[in-house]
C-alpha cells in the first residue's frame, strides 16, 4: 500500500519543523520575554512574507493544479494590517521593513510561483503551521499581551474556515491527489525543507537583531 503523500511530505520535513519551533526568538516570545514591539517585528516580516504569498495565490487561482490550494480564506494580509496597526498605531506602514531573510525568502516564493509543486511547498510550509502550532501561539500572546479578537493575533483566526481539523483533512487529502511521480515528489519535499529553511533564518535574524541592540 503507498504511503499518501501528506504523510510523506509530514514524516520526510518534521526535522525542519521542529528546528523551526525551537528557534530561540519563539522562545524567547513564548516565554513573555519581549516587548509588544519585538513581537511586532514578527508581525512585521509575516507581513511582507504572506503580501508575496497571498499575491501568488491571487496569480494562481485558475491553475488546473496550484490552484486547488488557493483559499481566499486563507488570506492574512488584512489580519496582519489590524495587528500591526494595534502594535504599532496608524503609522505602522512607516515602522516596517523586510529583513535581508524576508528578501531572500520572498524572492524565493516569486521565483518558484511558475512551478505548482513550488507553490504548494511554501503554501503548505506556512498555511498548515498556522492553522497547527500557530493556535497555541495565538492563545499564549493573549495571554501574554492582553490581545482579543480585533487586532494583535487576528494573524492566527481563521473564523471564515469553520472547523480547523476539518480543512486540515481536507488539505491533506487535497495533497494526496496530487499526481507526482517520485522525482516530483522528492522535489516538493525538497522545497518544503528549504521553506522551512528560510522561515527559520528569518526569526534567526530577529533574535541576532535584538542581541545586537
Amino acid at each position: 500500500m503507498t504511503t499518501p503523500f501528506s504523510e510523506t511530505l509530514r514524516n520526510a520535513t518534521w526535522a525542519d519543523h521542529e528546528s523551526a519551533e525551537s528557534e530561540s526568538y519563539l522562545s524567547e516570545l513564548m516565554g513573555g520575554r519581549l516587548s509588544e514591539c519585538e513581537y511586532g517585528e514578527m508581525v512585521a516580516q509575516h507581513y511582507f512574507a504572506y503580501t508575496a504569498l497571498d499575491g501568488v495565490s491571487r496569480q494562481l487561482a485558475g491553475h488546473p493544479v496550484a490552484g486547488r490550494f488557493v483559499f481566499p480564506e486563507l488570506y492574512r494580509e488584512r489580519a496582519l494590517e489590524r495587528d500591526l496597526a494595534t502594535i504599532y498605531g496608524p503609522g505602522w506602514q512607516d515602522r516596517i521593513a523586510p529583513s535581508k531573510a524576508t528578501r531572500t525568502l520572498v524572492a524565493r516564493i516569486h521565483q518558484v510561483a511558475d512551478w505548482p509543486g513550488g507553490y504548494i511547498a511554501h503554501h503548505y510550509t506556512r498555511y498548515l503551521g498556522d492553522l497547527s502550532g500557530g493556535q497555541f501561539i495565538r492563545m499564549e500572546l493573549q495571554k501574554i499581551y492582553g490581545y482579543a479578537k480585533g487586532g494583535g493575533v487576528d494573524f492566527y483566526i481563521f473564523d471564515e474556515l469553520g472547523s480547523l481539523p476539518r480543512f486540515k483533512n481536507e488539505y491533506r487529502a487535497r495533497l494526496d491527489e496530487l499526481e507526482l511521480d517520485e522525482r516530483e515528489r522528492q522535489r516538493v519535499i525538497g522545497e518544503v525543507r528549504l521553506a522551512y529553511q528560510l522561515n527559520t533564518e528569518v526569526l534567526t535574524e530577529l533574535s541576532l537583531t535584538r542581541q545586537a541592540a
